[in-house]
């Protein structure tokens, strides 16, 4: 019972076990309560982190995003290094992922890498599975397939496969500094608690939200593209602050940290962005003669058509394959 209390209350940080404990629960003045109390906490924390952790991971592809993936689990604790594997094609991704996960291992060939992994994560592009998701076929039917590419549905993941054992997730470019939006989808096979794992291995690098599968390409206009117009956002905030006269380096910090600091406001208030909108702007002031310039300009449309168009997109491209 005090185990399932543990892991409803605790599910932002199941790395660090000991820090929900000890505020949780005050250690007795008593010495051989304080003491028994210590030894209990510190054994429960050795099971909880036990059972989090997985065995065997392997890459196949060996790209950015599957060096950022590896190196977050890691780090989370989530798995040992050496309990990672990759193959690649291409020997300097793999030199890059070797160098950026010491102790990892590194594979031949992609049939050996799923003979010795429990999760198979497909970070390759979408145009290169149909080559060889022959080879990628277990003989172990308690194997699961994590995609991360785009525009590849469950669907055609199990057909090919030959499991139901599959999940769909769509990162970020912020995955690579472990600061991603991620959506999920898992396919039939997937219970409730392997769900939770793979959910929990995914949040190493970002925040990761469970979805059904055609939510998926709704994420994908949304937080998979999404940098991109953030990008885009900041690159004309910086020029606009050249325009008025501010040095080009200095105008594009200021932009950039503008959009940190905002973005992170609306997720640690948990107030409505319109709410936080009208504190900063005041009656007659800079800030709605700012706003009222992007309005009159469709900036509010133009990026609820950018989702869109992202969303239909993603697709025509699941629908092509």
């Amino acid at each position: 019972m005090f185990l399932l209390i543990f892991l409803k209350n605790s599910t932002s940080d199941l790395t660090h076990p000991l820090v929900f404990l000890t505020q949780q629960y005050k250690f007795e003045n008593n010495l051989f309560q304080r003491s028994a109390s210590i030894v209990f906490l510190f054994s429960l924390a050795f099971v909880v982190c036990f059972f989090m952790k997985f065995e065997k991971i392997g890459f196949v592809g060996a790209g950015q995003m599957a060096t950022a993936l590896a190196g977050g689990f890691v780090s989370a604790g989530l798995i040992k290094p050496e309990n990672v594997s990759a193959f690649d094609i291409s020997e300097k991704s793999l030199e890059a992922f070797s160098n950026a996960v010491p102790n990892c291992q590194t594979t031949m060939s992609n049939s050996e890498l799923v003979k010795s992994s429990e999760i198979v994560i497909l970070a390759v592009k979408p145009q290169i599975i149909p080559n060889i998701v022959t080879d990628l076929c277990s003989d172990d039917e308690q194997t699961i397939y994590v995609s991360v590419m785009g525009g590849i549905k469950l669907d055609w993941l199990v057909e090919k496969l030959k499991t139901d054992r599959v999940v769909r997730c769509m990162p970020n470019t912020p995955c690579l500094i472990r600061k991603g939006a991620i959506g999920m989808s898992c396919g039939s096979g997937i219970d409730d608690d392997e769900s939770t794992k793979i959910q929990k291995l995914f949040e190493a690098v970002g925040l990761t939200f469970v979805v059904k599968e055609p939510l998926i390409d709704a994420v994908t206009g949304l937080s998979g593209s999404g940098p991109a117009y953030v990008f885009q956002f900041i690159e004309a905030l910086a020029d606009g602050g050249v325009n008025v006269g501010l040095p080009r380096d200095i105008a594009m910090k200021l932009a950039a940290q503008t959009v940190v600091g905002a973005g992170e406001m609306v997720l640690q208030t948990g107030d409505h962005p319109g709410v936080l909108k009208d504190r900063v702007a005041s009656p007659a002031g800079t800030t709605i003669a700012g706003i009222k310039a992007l309005e009159d300009h469709g900036f509010r449309s133009a990026a609820i058509n950018a989702v869109d168009a992202a969303t239909r997109r993603s697709i025509d491209l699941g629908n092509a394959n």
